[in-house]
């Protein structure tokens, strides 16, 4: 089975002893918690005595619990020594309970090798590529001696490998014959439509002029024709090698590190004979946990508790058949049996395997890894998340481009914990008294120093509370306006999917933002749903804002192209706004000017247009006033810019006077 191998650190240290004083007098590790970076890591094919190493003991009893006790039973497969999977019992090797020990690993040695399913594929083209006799390289020396050299170049990057790797896989499928012994040597492939893995080895295929070799292999199997005819008439067919786990592992065994490194197998890391399964990994219980059944005091197994019970059982058969001696047909039909079992407990979806009707697929080792409720993606990449909301989404045109409304109802649950300090004590104060059911209020105090504990606000006196608190003290208190969250709408296709918004806490039940931030969400009002998250400390809202901020975010980084901008009805009330023959009277000009401004903000009214017979603004003007609002001498916005429209009448020279209005 394939594992970590290790890792090494850049910035290693030498073990060394030291004298420290105390009851241990050496220590071989010092104890440095500066950070160490780890430079990388390396996955290879563990052998059978690197699995023995890693493993407390061998599992050889397929009994689960002993009688009538119901208690693990010692060398199953829930043996305490592997672990525990309730959080009352204690692990026997550690002695650690259940959230402090991650478990132990057992082996189960095998009566016979097996094949790896995971590594079927790459077995066959090792095989394919050495000589079934002498398990050299099918490559004469000049050429294995040039693709020797240039595999062990520095400068040969990964896909030259893979290139010449299938470079040398093409030219030993045409060797005839060994370059070093002279045996013949043909096609190696796996039968398919058969209920086990079954490998043959054309040797005698027809048309090679290989009479002379069928015709001694005739004449060695003339006393066993005599006694079975089933193998005469196989002979008719086309006689074929057959290679077992055991033949493959016996080849593999006699591979050099240099044919090794030809095929692109680093021998250090995973020689080809690990492909071949002697022993198998029994994985530690809390993977693996037994559920105890509500009715009958019985318990459901996991699926790889199960499976490898069975494992357990074909195998003693199997040793009992090697050891007593019984027909041959028993033994292979025990092996191929005990092939399917390891293939099934690796990958419970085998392809070619016949299922019984109505069965379900068995959950093995790659179903728990792969798709979308595997362990990456599943548990590692994406996984469930505390401080989260999720609802529906509505526009509102009046909200800021950062900003998100945010129900009443989301605000009171989501919390944020604001340490208590002598500038912020009497709002925390108010609320600590306002309590988890008034907005904004608090839902928890987490008392400050060595051993503080949490008091709940929900009940008790909060009066009380709130006189007694102090500076030091931690108040998760309510969602509140301009606190900083992240918002995500899914799929998330890129960066711009998840940008940090101003909370502004709202009435009724849907998530509301402002319709120009809809394209780098490619989010519409049809009944999407989105997510929002609340960092839960200075640091975070402090990188959210400044990184994720949609102020900081305005245009995609794939080609510059600004995301947020004016769109909808946006555009349309800026055109009908800015036509040419539209003009606006004193009070809706200074209607207009009041929407796109504070209510405390200063506007000054800038001169018309048309001063007679009534004063008239322009539509012009009024985007002139967004820009700079009042003539205050501390506000400095310098904004003057002019250009030539698509519609600009370019000969008559009028600028502003344009007849088409496309300056």
């Amino acid at each position: 089975m394939s594992g970590q191998r290790g890792y090494g650190a850049q910035d290693g240290f030498m073990a060394q002893e030291e004298d420290i004083p105390g009851p241990s007098s050496k220590r071989l590790v010092k104890d440095d918690m500066a950070p160490k970076k780890i430079s990388h890591l390396q996955f290879g094919l563990m052998s059978p005595a690197e699995m023995q190493r890693v493993a407390e003991f061998q599992v050889c009893s397929r009994e689960l619990f002993s009688m009538p006790s119901r208690t693990p039973a010692m060398g199953g497969c829930l043996d305490p020594r592997l672990g525990v999977s309730d959080k009352v019992s204690s692990c026997a090797t550690c002695k650690r309970k259940l959230v402090d020990c991650a478990g132990h690993y057992g082996y189960i040695r095998l009566a016979l090798p097996v094949f790896h399913i995971g590594f079927i594929k790459h077995t066959l083209t090792l095989l394919q590529c050495i000589c079934k006799t002498c398990s050299r390289v099918l490559l004469g020396d000049v050429d294995r001696q040039n693709h020797l050299r240039r595999m062990r170049n520095p400068r040969t990057d990964v896909l030259a490998k893979q290139a010449l790797q299938k470079k040398v896989a093409e030219t030993c499928k045409k060797a005839r014959a060994c370059p070093h012994c002279h045996a013949a040597n043909g096609t190696v492939k796996k039968l398919t439509g058969l209920p086990t893995f079954k490998i043959i080895h054309d040797r005698y295929k027809p048309g090679r002029h290989m009479e002379d070799e069928v015709e001694g292999l005739v004449q060695s199997l003339e006393y066993a024709m005599n006694l079975n005819k089933d193998i005469g008439n196989a002979l008719k067919v086309g006689p074929s090698e057959d290679l077992l786990p055991t033949r493959a592992l016996e080849l593999f065994l006699k591979m050099t590190d240099d044919d090794c490194e030809v095929l692109w197998v680093d021998p250090l890391i995973g020689r080809p004979e690990n492909l071949i399964l002697q022993n198998i990994l029994v994985p530690p219980v809390p993977i693996r946990p037994s559920v105890a059944m509500d009715v009958g005091g019985g318990s459901n197994e996991d699926d790889l508790t199960v499976k490898l019970q069975e494992i357990i059982d074909v195998n003693v058969a199997l040793e009992l058949a090697m050891t007593k001696g019984p027909h041959t047909r028993t033994i292979m039909e025990e092996w191929d049996f005990l092939q399917v079992q390891v293939a099934q407990y690796i990958n419970g979806e085998m392809p070619g395997l016949q299922k019984p009707m109505g069965m379900k697929p068995m959950r093995g080792i790659c179903q728990r890894l792969k798709g979308k409720q595997g362990r990456f993606r599943g548990n590692l990449s994406g996984k469930r998340v505390d401080f989260s909301a999720r609802t529906v989404i509505s526009p509102d045109p009046n909200l800021r481009v950062e900003q998100v409304g945010v129900p009443v109802h989301v605000a009171k649950i989501m919390t944020y914990p604001e340490k208590v300090s002598r500038y912020n004590i009497e709002k925390l104060r108010k609320r600590v008294r306002n309590g988890p059911d008034i907005h904004p209020g608090a839902n928890l105090i987490r008392m400050g120093g060595v051993g503080g504990f949490a008091k709940s606000l929900a009940f008790g006196d909060r009066l009380k509370a709130a006189d007694t608190l102090r500076v030091g003290d931690t108040v998760e208190r309510h969602m509140e306006d301009n606190d900083v969250v992240l918002f995500n709408r899914q799929p998330s296709l890129h960066k711009l999917s998840i940008m940090s918004h101003r909370v502004k806490v709202m009435e009724w039940r849907t998530f509301r933002f402002n319709i120009c931030v809809c394209a780098p969400y490619n989010a519409d009002f049809d009944g999407d749903e989105m997510n929002m998250h609340l960092p839960q400390t200075e640091e975070a809202r402090a990188e959210a804002s400044l990184l994720m901020g949609v102020p900081h975010n305005l245009v995609t980084p794939r080609n510059g192209e600004p995301l947020v901008a004016a769109s909808q009805d946006f555009l349309s009330a800026a055109y009908l706004l800015t036509q040419r023959d539209v003009f606006y009277s004193y009070a809706m000009f200074c209607t207009l000017s009041s929407y796109f401004g504070d209510a405390d903000e200063q506007i000054d009214v800038p001169t018309p247009a048309i001063f007679k017979p009534v004063p008239l603004w322009t539509g012009k003007q009024l985007f002139s006033q967004m820009l700079r609002p009042n003539r205050n001498p501390g506000q400095h916005t310098l904004v003057n810019f002019e250009m030539q429209e698509r519609n600009y009448a370019s000969d008559l020279k009028m600028k502003p006077f344009c007849p088409n209005d496309g300056w």
